[in-house]
């Protein structure tokens, strides 16, 4: 390899992928409407933060890694794989839509602890006792999390089994 060779690639401007463009703006698009829609619900009451506060700030943390994220692609565009592992989109896609139908029926804690088990020791290939600590940090902590320590009822379980054991 020459000198020439060196410095002909070198100068060759790499171009960011249209994909990768078309998820930067999805995320950044989503950042803003979160922002718009939270300030309506009101950011500050009389009594401290109001409903729209902690969406406001998730909104403007997604929008600020947008840009950061759209910096970093046009400094130095990412390789980007040969097509996509559809095999995957359609996992992650049947699994939220099976998710969202039975979060009523099983509750948060279990629905999420399956759904969470399914990507961590079924797609992801993990450890047993990684995925469980995962799965339960996950489901019932953030359940724990929401209903008590923010006061943000999630669903719980529609069978009175279940139910009177907590889930």
């Amino acid at each position: 390899m020459t000198t020439e060779s060196v410095t002909a690639t070198s100068k060759t401007a790499a171009r960011v992928a249209p994909s990768v463009l078309a998820g930067i703006g999805a995320f950044a698009a989503v950042g803003v409407y979160v922002l718009t829609s939270s300030v309506g619900l009101g950011l500050w009451t009389s009594l401290g933060p109001g409903p729209g506060l902690f969406p406001f700030a998730m909104g403007a943390v997604l929008a600020a890694m947008s840009a950061v994220w759209l910096l970093q692609e046009l400094r130095r565009p990412s390789e980007t794989a040969e097509g996509v592992d559809r095999a995957l989109v359609i996992a992650v896609v049947a699994s939220l839509v099976v998710l969202a139908a039975v979060m009523d029926l099983l509750g948060f804690q279990l629905s999420m602890f399956l759904f969470l088990m399914y990507h961590l020791k079924l797609r992801g290939r993990r450890a047993w006792p990684s995925s469980l600590v995962t799965a339960l940090a996950g489901s019932v902590g953030a359940f724990y999390a929401f209903n008590y320590g923010l006061n943000v009822a999630l669903p719980v379980s529609a069978f009175p089994l279940l139910n009177t054991i907590g889930l």
